[in-house]
């Protein structure tokens, strides 16, 4: 699925978040991520680096997880991960208990049909649901 930054800040400002200069290069980084990515990669990303600091990045990705626009991903006490939300387009991740790294999984997921069910015996809206896997990575076994 495809999105482009055009959309995702039509989502931000429909939800109320002022769009600045780094709003924008935040989007845009986190639209051309290959996966989820840490805070300290997005604050040594150079657009981002020269426009605010890390603190102030972080709170602008605090600011758009609460909007529903980012995910916030990972372990509790390992770095914490951020990934686009795109309407339409859901991943289920895999996480590492030793590291904290994160992977999406590239298969089909096993509780969409649940998940509509639900949708309609309970008349809930905007319902969604989030898979993670824990486990030890091949690189840490």
């Amino acid at each position: 699925m495809s999105v482009s930054a055009d959309d995702t800040l039509a989502r931000c400002r429909d939800a109320g978040l002022r769009c600045t200069k780094a709003l924008e290069e935040l989007l845009a980084a986190l639209l051309h991520a290959k996966g989820p990515v840490t805070l300290v990669d997005l604050a040594e990303s150079p657009p981002l680096a020269s426009l605010c600091d890390k603190a102030t990045l972080y709170r602008l990705l605090l600011r758009l997880t609460d909007k529903g626009i980012v995910r916030r991903l990972g372990l509790h006490e390992r770095a914490a991960y951020f990934t686009l939300i795109i309407p339409g387009d859901h991943r289920d991740y895999l996480i590492c208990t030793q590291r904290g790294s994160i992977a999406s999984i590239n298969a089909p997921c096993p509780v969409h049909e649940l998940e509509e069910e639900i949708r309609t015996t309970t008349g809930f809206q905007g319902l969604y649901h989030e898979l993670k896997f824990f486990g030890v990575c091949p690189k840490c076994a």
